[in-house]
């Protein structure tokens, strides 16, 4: 498991309380729970942004306080849910900033690449603070890309806080079959908050649900989107479907 991120025991007073997951690449892991479970907290924590309370986080073998700021900057990139800038630059040396950590031979080519990736082609030469929010996000998502970019692909542990929030139906699903595509790849770990069920259920490999800072289920799909299991650490009254065009299970509000 050297391979792996590998958060042990980690808490954080009030809001975590004794998390231990581990975190591998080649996979699309969905933190999911109701408001205030801890879930970006969370997040945080296995960054290396909230040194936790107790407990330790740690990264190919050494804790993340190990790490020096630009070498685990080669190693994990984040995308906040929202992300305000104080200087006004145009789109492409917004995501040019993810190349930091790296030396600048072959940049111009790797940002002109994720902005392809990304469908951000199209804005280059806009300003950043002139973008509609869900065009910001899809540049954020660009940045932190080509952060972890290496020979021509990403590589290492992307974490994503609600990235899907302001995007309109096809910027979703192009978003989620993306990162789906660069995890099957097998270099890339996506950890992702998400909200919308459904969208877990169709491209995440794994569910985390949080309620009170504490892990109270994980699995695929079909574990952890139960009638029963939602309506208690949600508080909803739901029905459970299945989609009409894949293997997965959707969740429904009771009327």
């Amino acid at each position: 498991m050297s391979d792996c991120l590998q958060a042990a025991n980690l808490g954080y007073s009030p809001v975590l309380r004794n998390i231990s997951l581990t975190l591998a690449p080649g996979e699309l892991v969905a933190l999911i729970g109701p408001n205030g479970a801890g879930k970006s907290t969370l997040l945080r924590a296995l960054t290396g942004y909230l040194p936790p309370d107790s407990g330790t986080c740690s990264l190919k073998g050494k804790t993340l306080a190990e790490w020096s700021p630009q070498a685990l900057s080669r190693h994990r990139a984040v995308m906040r849910q929202q992300t305000q800038l104080g200087f006004d630059w145009p789109v492409e040396d917004v995501v040019a900033m993810g190349r930091a950590p790296w030396e600048q031979t072959g940049s111009h080519r790797i940002v002109r690449e994720v902005m392809a990736l990304t469908g951000c082609l199209p804005l280059s030469g806009r300003k950043y603070n002139a973008l509609s929010g869900g065009e910001q996000q899809r540049v954020q998502l660009a940045r932190v890309l080509a952060q972890l970019w290496v020979d021509d692909a990403p590589q290492g542990w992307l974490f994503l806080d609600e990235p899907t929030s302001a995007l309109d139906l096809y910027h979703q699903q192009h978003l989620l079959r993306l990162l789906k595509k660069l995890t099957r790849a097998g270099q890339l770990h996506v950890c992702a908050v998400l909200h919308d069920l459904n969208l877990a259920a169709l491209w995440a490999d794994r569910l985390v649900l949080l309620h009170q800072g504490e892990i109270v289920a994980q699995g695929n799909a079909r574990q952890v989107l139960q009638a029963q299991t939602l309506s208690r650490w949600y508080g909803a009254e739901v029905r459970i479907g299945e989609h009409p065009d894949a293997s997965a299970p959707q969740v429904f509000l009771a009327p």
